[in-house]
């Protein structure tokens, strides 16, 4: 009798070979370009074809993202942020925000569950874990220039949250 080593199962085209193949996700059709046929420019109207002949500019980098960017409210009560160069850790009267890099993160009071912070004995991190109500978490961490800098933060970090932790306490 004959005997197969290996797997019976049929090869399968895998995200190890195309980053962009996501199993049971289909591409976006472009919805414009399908259901609108393209239109002579003689039907077009005499501004149409001026608006179709004149290139179009797009907005400067720097103007564009100033105006993605919302402005941050101002924070009432205490506030913490830690930066370092990649990302940074606020904890303000809005809730908790984590960047890195070009991603942002913010949590609101009303979804926060519980926050967390470590520090390694012998480390330069501090960790911060946000737990959200939806049994989620979620975690940021800062790199200190010095060791003692960690336990420093952790120490105001607490203060700033345990404020807005009695806050809701009390409230409810």
């Amino acid at each position: 009798m004959e005997h197969r080593i290996g797997q019976n199962s049929p090869s399968v085209h895998a995200a190890g070979t195309d980053p962009a193949y996501v199993p049971g996700l289909t591409p976006p059709r472009p919805a414009e370009a399908e259901e609108q046929p393209p239109v002579p420019e003689a039907v077009l109207p005499d501004a149409a074809q001026d608006a179709r002949t004149e290139p179009e500019t797009e907005p400067e980098p720097e103007a564009a993202a100033a105006e993605e960017e919302e402005p941050r409210p101002v924070a009432d009560g205490p506030a913490f942020e830690v930066s370092d160069r990649r990302g940074s850790i606020t904890v303000d009267s809005t809730g908790v925000t984590f960047r890195l890099d070009d991603e942002t993160a913010e949590f609101g009071w009303s979804e926060i569950g519980a926050v967390e912070m470590d520090t390694p004995r012998f480390g330069r991190r501090l960790t911060v874990t946000v737990y959200t109500t939806g049994r989620r978490s979620y975690d940021a961490d800062i790199e200190a220039p010095n060791r003692s800098l960690p336990k420093q933060w952790a120490a105001e970090l607490d203060a700033v949250l345990e404020s807005y932790f009695e806050d809701t306490e009390t409230a409810g």
